[in-house]
């Protein structure tokens, strides 16, 4: 099955752990060197009508999705948000297991 990066925009993405949703693919994280996806990133959800920013992203490593549907994307993972958080530039970044 072959999908574009519109296409994978349209999917929602579902912790097949807990049954949480994420949210919808916002964009991937390309190695240049090997021209492989390397990780899709769902961006965090808005505070207050986005004007107290946004929750942490969550980037979900290519080798943690079981499985692309036609309307979702399942993921294998647990969200440590306190060990894995990152900054980068001025928001910080969770990073999926």
């Amino acid at each position: 099955m072959s999908c574009r990066l519109a296409e994978l925009r349209h999917k929602e993405v579902i912790n097949s752990c807990d049954g949480s949703r994420l949210g919808f693919v916002d964009d991937l994280e390309v190695d240049t060197h090997s021209s492989k996806v390397v990780a899709v990133i769902v961006y965090g959800r808005p505070r207050f009508f986005g004007l107290f920013g946004r929750s942490s992203d969550c980037i979900i490593p290519w080798d943690n999705i079981t499985l692309i549907g036609e309307d979702t994307i399942l993921v294998d993972f647990k969200v440590q948000k306190t060990t894995n958080e990152t900054k980068k530039g001025n928001k910080f970044v969770t990073i999926c297991h």
